[in-house]
């Protein structure tokens, strides 16, 4: 029997929701696992929309569970309903969605606060010793949330110009956590914690690569599992 996983969107788009790349590549890799993936999202506004386009704010409002059905198919649930006992895993894609809509931290960096539900969600996995998946910016959460864990972001300097949020990764330290430097194509297991991360489009890389170390994420959480 294949392993249940709870995936979390933030919305649907890497400026204002989640990171379509990294949510298609997790369902693939979770899919390639023969894992059983039920998606959820909370039922809030978006914190803002943007053009993606122009990229610049749009004068309109949009529904984080609304918009995150377009990456769900429409089978999606409100996160409030999620219940950690019916799963083995969670896991959390990026996008600025994330720091925006799941968090503060787009505006308030490490003093940002935490959904309840994505906050609920978190601690009920971690209690229940199931393991978490995290990538992109969404290390965060488990940075903000489990004081002292390890994640990883990516680098903690702009390596070639390829890291250019490296700053994160001081922030994430600042919270009394450890920052653990991968490679794009790599994730860090925190073995005491039960959290696997890897930095996806945190690192400027082609596409392939980024795909490739969310496979290594998921596959780690699957094992854990």
């Amino acid at each position: 029997m294949g392993k249940r996983v709870a995936l979390v969107l933030a919305g649907c788009g890497v400026f204002d929701g989640s990171e379509i790349h990294e949510a298609s590549a997790a369902l693939v890799h979770l899919s390639r696992g023969g894992a059983e993936v039920k998606i959820f999202a909370p039922n809030i506004e978006q914190r803002d929309v943007v053009n993606h386009l122009k990229g610049s704010p749009a004068e309109e409002k949009r529904n984080v569970l609304v918009e995150s059905a377009r990456l769900a198919r429409g089978n999606i649930q409100d996160l409030g309903e999620l219940k950690a006992s019916e799963f083995d895993a969670v896991i959390f894609p990026g996008g600025f969605g994330v720091a925006k809509n799941l968090c503060s931290w787009a505006v308030d960096g490490k003093d940002c606060t935490v959904n309840e539900h994505v906050k609920s969600t978190l601690q009920a996995f971690h209690s229940a010793k199931k393991p978490i998946g995290l990538c992109c910016i969404s290390p965060v959460l488990a940075a903000k949330v489990f004081p002292g864990c390890e994640v990883t972001v990516g680098q903690d300097k702009n390596v070639d110009g390829r890291f250019p949020d490296a700053e994160t990764a001081s922030a994430i330290a600042e919270l009394g956590c450890k920052h653990i430097c991968k490679n794009v194509n790599e994730s860090h297991v925190d073995k005491a914690n039960k959290i696997v991360t890897t930095c996806a489009f945190m690192c400027k890389a082609p596409l392939h690569e980024i795909f490739d170390g969310i496979g290594t994420m998921v596959q780690e959480v699957l094992k854990l599992a």
